[in-house]
């Protein structure tokens, strides 16, 4: 990502940029791209208009809630190895999906699923993230 931000300062880039798209503020170009990836998520209006409910929330995979700002900001993620094709060759998945589901959102929640499991198989193992792990399920989706 362009920062590495704590669980708080995360959730108050997203509480602040969604703030300021509504109050028609100017944004920063990144702010305008969160706000962009909110606007895809209605779902998700109601609790980014709540800071004080839910900053602090825990979400309970095991209970199958989601995580809504981790989604966004792996959605954040996802956006961002797009624009600089990092790790080498994402960019052509995207376009592969994207084509094959005819939606930019849907492919980039098929990659999220990849980066997820990525993710979860480095904290399960204890070493870096595996690119070829994250190309793998991509190659499957």
């Amino acid at each position: 990502m362009l920062f590495n931000p704590s669980r708080d300062e995360a959730r108050n880039f997203l509480f602040e940029s969604w703030r300021k798209r509504r109050a028609k503020e100017l944004l920063t170009p990144l702010e305008d791209l969160v706000a962009q990836l909110i606007e895809k998520h209605p779902e998700y209006h109601a609790m980014l208009e709540d800071t004080g409910r839910y900053q602090h929330r825990d979400y309970q995979p095991e209970q199958g809630e989601t995580n809504p700002f981790l989604h966004l900001m792996m959605h954040l993620t996802i956006e961002e190895q797009i624009s600089i094709d990092q790790p080498a060759g994402i960019r052509a998945h995207f376009v592969r999906l994207t084509r094959r589901l005819e939606s930019e959102h849907d492919a980039q929640h098929r990659m999220m699923e990849c980066l997820g499991e990525m993710i979860w198989q480095a904290q399960r193992s204890g070493t870096q993230p595996d690119a070829q792990i994250y190309f793998t399920c991509l190659e499957r989706q």
